[in-house]
This record gives structure tokens, C-alpha cells and sequence, in this order.
């Protein structure tokens, strides 16, 4: 059954926005807390069927919930039934539009434990933007909340009003929110309990709330007629204003498509040429999560392949249950040893190899190092089996060929083109490194963890001690468009959120905005200087999107999607505006502009939506977007060629450094 949000007229001089009674759901649960679908693999692939199915319902806590259906006496509730102690990421479901500003919520709530939270969410923006009414241990409170700044540095959540209330639980009480302007009136069962006046947030979206287990029923919001004839109007202005964009911009169009059976795998390949014929092939890696979880992945089969679907080779046994992954692993495609043709450098068996790419075969290889205790001071074997490779210029030569080899977030190994030992370090390594030649000296310093490290293996300066959580993604250079711009270091930092510091390791500003999980750079705004950074928060604040200046100050913040995205920069259209795309879902994912507006979508049309790369295929500069699944692979371009005198050309991150956890940086370029 489909449901739609309607606008509808209900009593006179009055609207209703939306109602729910939840009798569609068929008792039995709803999603699966902490299951396959909604945990670490949401950090890069796009999971459609996450464990919770709701239209128009969505759960912003997409990671960690769990909702239930039953009947009691014959009505249906939906109930929030696990214990989420941790206040930064309550359970939660949400409906509505973003435009939705004065009106009424209502429903019955009926609190499970004398515990916790449980109520209404209202004026919601994101999971860290919205004011609420709740049951609480000690009664009733009204409370705002706003991310962490100087005025909420100890507490996230601004209380409003609050008052004692003796609820039990065993029955349900109908609670209600009438929102007008910056005034809130809070009652229960038609009483008035709290009421406050507030303008931090004068618009967005309905639901229910709950961190211990609660019931709830009978949803309804409605608004004035004045009011939801506002709305109306707002809401077709947006649309319109959407469609022209969408109707603006290149539509993709199905290039290619092909099969990859019991070979396939989620977001662990790699594109590069392999047979030497100056064409991007494609290296697909399936791998086996050995010991627990993603700290000790082994990969077990290599299938190369032509963006044609012609298999060029293949190493090991494809096995169709390992081909999904919550981590990095360790291989590259990259002409190692300057001599024009691309090698596959690897981590397999404790070995550290190089593979012919034209053919998969084994050309050198040598044992792997001592493996150090994890974050976890887990040592199962003796030598290290490898998390991820970058490729790096120490030497000053033409191109980068030392092998930087780190494990999950102890420490990190260089070596040469010859597989030689150079030297080692330790930090608090996080997930992938960024080189960059910072002096012009023509040989690249490189960021890894919370520090920056030299050619010759010294650390010049560090943040681990400082820093409590590790970092996800990290992007460095002059963004400010300007060439006496200041260089800068721009860190995801998980929950210290992102961290940009100074190259003499000074840190210039800290955005506490959630857990910060993936970023990219490029220019999403022709209307202001330099590039702007995007920024995808995951665990606990679910796919909230930030997009900043190259002075790391907020130009736009949504809750875009319900996992995280790798953002990935978009040449799209070839003027020098590029998107950042989502996922290639039809509802949820698309490209977006720098004012986080869906400006280009895919067909509906049965391609896959797991995984994606960006990359140019045809020659013309601008980028195609190659879609897959473990069983086939689609690859789209655009529906019209690019017009112009000269197109745009960007300078990306080459694709020897791939990983799940990179940032990717796209800078300005035109031929």
C-alpha cells in the first residue's frame, strides 16, 4: 500500500497535514537494531531496504533503531522497544516536508518505562535540529535542540520548559504541539502544561521520539487554513524551482550495462588500465571477514574486467557470500615501476605482492611486517595482513612509487618500487592517508591520522594525543582559490567532527556537527571563491550533509540521506559547476548542488544502486557514473553533448590512491 502525504480539508478553518493509525503494519518488527543492513556497511554502499520500510515514514537513526507493529485491544501502535541511553542519537521516525511551519502535532503516547524519553518531535530539521515534548523520568519537558557551539558546549539539548507530571504506563495519554511563529504550546489530554516562545527553528517536519521502550498511536498534524494555504504555495514555488534546475541539467543515459555473476562485490574495486589498451578497466576484489568483523579482512579472489563486461582475468575462487565489506582492503592499480604499464600491487597471505595487470601474475613479492596490537589490542597473527595502500612521491621522481602499507589504527610501513623496507611510523593512523607536496620540493609530505610526516619519515607535527576519535576522510591543499591562499588540513574526524588545522599544525577550527564520516572537494558554488567542501555525517546523526567554505565556514545543512555517501564531486556539465552525488537510487539519491537541491536524478528504469564510481569514460572531460550491485554493472552519461568553446576538466585524486574512506578533491582545470 502506498501512503501519501495529502493536504486535506478536515474541520472548518482547519487542515490536515497528514494522519496515521498505522493499521497498514502487520504486527512483528519493524527493523532490525544494530543488523547487517543497518550498521558499517551504510557508510558507503546504499541500502534500500535498511531493516525499516515506512513510507512515508523515515528513521533518521538509521544505524541503531528499533521499531516494532502490534495491536493492543484491537488498534495498532508502532513502539519503539530498545534501551538507547546515549542522548546523541535517540530513536526516532519522522514524516512531512521541510516547509511545514505552524501547525498542530498530536498523538497518543503511552511510555513503556518510567525511564528515559518518549514523546513528540516537532520543527524537525535534522536529528541534531529540532524541538521535542516528552515524558522524562521526572515529568514532562519541552527542550530544543542545536548542535554543540559556545552557548551548548556541555549539553546539546536546551531545555524550554518542563514541569511534574505522574504519568503511568499503562495507559496512553494524548499528547499535543501547536506551533505558531516562535510560539509552542505543549498539552496533554487537552491540557495545558508547558508552553514556551522560540525562534531557533520556525519550520520542519513531524514524528515520534523515543529512548526507552514506548508505544505510540493515532498520528495526526494538522494547521490553519491560512496556514497549509502557505505552505501549498511554498512547497509548488520549491517544486517548480526543482524541476527547472532538473530540466537545465544533462539527464543520464544508459551507456553500457553487464553481468558479473558469483564474482560480483560491493564498494571493493578498483578502476585502472590493466591490458595496456589506454582504456579504464575494472578490478573487482572479494574478500573474507576473518577473526570478527572488519579488522582482519582478507581478499579471495581477483576478477579483472573491460567497462564491456569481458573478463580479462581472474585470481582465486569467486564465492558470491564474499562480496560485501564494512572496511578497506589492500590493493591498487598503479604503474609501480614507471615502465608505462599499470601492475597490481596487493596484500595477500602476509605477503605484500605485485601482479602483472594484463595478466594477474605474480611478478615479486615479499613477507608482510610484524603486525602490531590494535585499538582493540587484538594480535591473532604474527604478521600484519594489511588494511589499505597509498602510493606516495618521496623521492622527487616523476611520479609517486613508494607504497605507504598501514593496518587498521596502530601504525604504517613504507617501502619502495622493489618491495624494499624505507622506514615505519606510528600514529593513530584512521582510515586512509592524503600526500601532498607541500614546499616544492617536488617530494610529497603526507597526512596520516591527526599528524603530518615528511619524505625522510619525520613527523612534524601531530594531534593523536588531543583527539579521541579517529579520522574518516582527509582532503589538504589551498582551496581559496586565491594562490597566496592559506593551505590547510580538512579532517572528518568521526565524533570530533571536522578539524581543520594550519600546515604548521595549528588547528584553525573545529566543527563539532555529528560524526563526520566522508567529505569531498569541489566547486559547488560558481558564486562564490575558491572550492567549498561537502561533508556526510554517519553513526548516530545519520546522513547529514554540510556544506562549507574553504574557511570551513557553514554555507547549507540537510539531512540528505539515510546512510552516508561518499559525496563524490560530479563534472557533470562541463561549465565549471559540479554536483555531488548520493547514491544512484531514484528517490533518495541523485546529484545535488551546492544549495543541497537534488538537481539530477536517475531513471527509474532497474539499475543498480549498492555502490558507484565517477570517472571520464568517453573523452569529453565530463564524467560518467558506473552504478553497480553484485550482479551487474550499468554505466550512465549524458543525454546531450556539452556545449561551449571549452569544457571543464578537474584534477582529481588519481585512482592508484582509491579507498572507501578517502576524501576526493576536484580541482579547477579547463581545456
Amino acid at each position: 500500500m502506498r501512503f501519501l502525504i495529502f493536504l486535506v480539508p478536515a474541520l472548518a478553518g482547519a487542515a490536515e497535514l497528514f494522519r496515521d493509525d498505522f493499521s497498514r503494519f502487520l504486527p512483528g518488527l519493524l527493523s532490525q537494531p544494530m543488523g547487517q543492513l543497518n550498521g558499517a556497511i551504510q557508510e558507503y554502499h546504499y541500502i534500500e531496504h535498511r531493516g525499516v520500510r515506512l513510507v512515508p515514514w523515515r528513521n533518521p537513526i538509521a544505524h541503531n533503531d528499533g521499531w516494532a507493529a502490534g495491536d493492543e485491544l484491537g488498534k495498532t501502535y508502532v513502539e519503539q522497544h530498545t534501551v538507547n541511553p546515549d542522548g546523541r542519537f535517540i530513536p526516532t521516525l519522522v514524516t512531512g516536508d521541510n516547509e511545514w511551519s505552524d501547525y498542530a502535532i498530536e498523538a497518543r503516547v503511552r511510555p513503556l518505562s518510567s525511564e528515559g524519553a518518549a514523546g513528540l518531535v516537532f520543527r524537525y530539521r535534522t536529528s541534531r535540529h529540532y524541538y521535542s515534548f516528552a515524558f522524562t523520568a521526572d515529568g514532562v519537558q519541552l527542550r530544543l535542540r542545536l548542535p554543540e557551539d559556545k552557548q551548548f558546549r556541555k549539553s546539546e539539548f536546551m531545555m524550554l520548559g518542563k514541569a511534574k507530571f505522574a504519568f503511568e504506563t499503562t495507559r496512553y495519554y494524548t499528547m499535543r504541539v501547536e506551533c505558531e511563529g516562535p510560539k509552542i504550546r505543549a498539552l496533554i489530554d487537552g491540557r495545558l502544561v508547558l508552553e514556551a516562545a522560540d525562534a531557533a527553528i520556525l519550520k520542519g517536519q513531524a514524528g515520534v521520539q523515543a529512548d526507552r521502550p514506548a508505544r505510540f498511536q493515532d498520528f495526526a498534524v494538522t494547521a490553519s487554513d491560512t496556514a497549509a494555504a502557505a505552505l501549498r504555495t511554498r512547497i509548488a514555488a520549491r517544486d517548480a524551482e526543482i524541476e527547472k534546475l532538473r530540466a537545465a541539467n544533462p539527464k543520464p543515459k544508459l551507456w553500457r550495462k553487464f553481468e558479473t555473476p558469483k564474482f560480483g562485490a560491493g564498494r571493493n574495486v578498483r578502476f585502472g588500465d590493466l591490458d595496456g589498451d589506454g582504456l579504464t578497466d575494472m578490478l573487482i576484489a572479494q574478500n573474507v571477514p576473518k577473526v570478527r568483523g572488519d579488522a582482519f579482512d582478507q581478499i579471495s579472489c581477483l576478477t579483472a574486467l573491460t567497462l564491456e563486461g569481458k573478463m580479462i582475468w581472474q585470481v582465486g575462487r569467486p564465492n558470491p557470500a564474499n562480496g560485501l565489506l564494512t572496511n578497506d582492503t589492500p590493493f591498487q592499480i598503479h604503474d609501480l615501476d614507471g615502465d608505462g604499464r599499470n601492475e597490481v600491487v596487493i596484500v595477500r597471505d602476509y605477503q605484500l605482492q605485485v601482479l602483472d595487470g594484463a595478466t594477474g601474475k605474480l611478478k615479486r613479492w615479499v613477507w608482510m611486517p610484524k603486525a602490531l596490537p590494535n585499538n582493540l589490542k587484538e594480535l591473532p597473527y604474527d604478521l600484519n595482513n594489511g588494511d589499505a595502500i597509498a602510493f606516495v612521491n618521496l623521492s622527487g621522481g616523476k611520479s609517486p612509487r613508494e607504497i605507504v602499507l598501514k593496518d587498521r589504527y596502530s601504525g604504517f610501513w613504507v617501502y619502495d618500487a622493489d618491495l624494499k623496507f624505507l622506514w615505519e611510523g606510528r600514529a593513530q593512523t584512521g582510515h586512509y592517508p592524503f600526500p601532498l607536496d607541500i614546499d616544492g620540493d617536488g617530494k610529497q609530505e603526507f597526512v596520516i591520522g591527526y599528524g603530518l610526516w615528511n619524505h625522510q619519515g619525520k613527523a612534524l607535527w601531530a594531534h593523536d594525543q588531543a583527539m579521541h576519535d579517529h579520522p574518516d576522510a582527509i582532503s589538504m591543499g589551498n582551496f581559496s582559490g586565491r594562490p597566496d591562499g592559506p593551505l590547510r588540513i580538512y579532517i572528518c574526524g568521526s565524533d570530533e567532527g571536522l578539524v581543520v588545522i594550519e600546515r604548521d599544525g595549528r588547528i584553525h577550527k573545529q566543527w563539532r556537527i555529528g560524526h563526520t564520516q566522508t567529505q569531498s572537494v569541489g566547486k559547488y558554488r560558481t558564486d562564490l571563491p575558491g572550492l567549498q567542501l561537502m561533508v556526510s555525517n554517519f553513526w548516530r546523526n545519520t546522513g547529514i550533509v554540510t556544506v562549507f567554505d574553504h574557511d570551513a565556514n557553514i554555507l547549507a545543512q540537510e539531512e540528505m540521506v539515510p546512510g552516508s555517501t561518499h559525496l563524490a564531486p560530479v563534472n557533470w556539465r562541463g561549465d565549471g559547476q559540479e554536483f555531488a552525488l548520493l547514491s544512484g537510487n531514484v528517490r533518495e539519491g541523485g546529484m545535488v548542488d551546492g544549495q543541497l537541491r537534488r538537481v539530477v536524478m536517475f531513471p527509474d528504469d532497474g539499475h543498480p544502486d549498492l555502490a558507484y564510481h565517477v570517472a571520464n569514460l568517453t573523452g569529453d572531460a565530463r564524467d560518467e557514473i558506473i552504478l553497480w550491485d553484485q550482479q551487474r554493472v550499468w554505466i550512465y552519461t549524458q543525454d546531450r553533448p556539452s556545449t561551449g568553446t571549452r569544457i571543464y576538466a578537474p584534477v582529481r585524486n588519481p585512482d592508484f590512491n582509491e579507498s572507501n574512506y578517502r576524501a576526493t578533491v576536484s580541482l579547477p582545470a579547463w581545456r
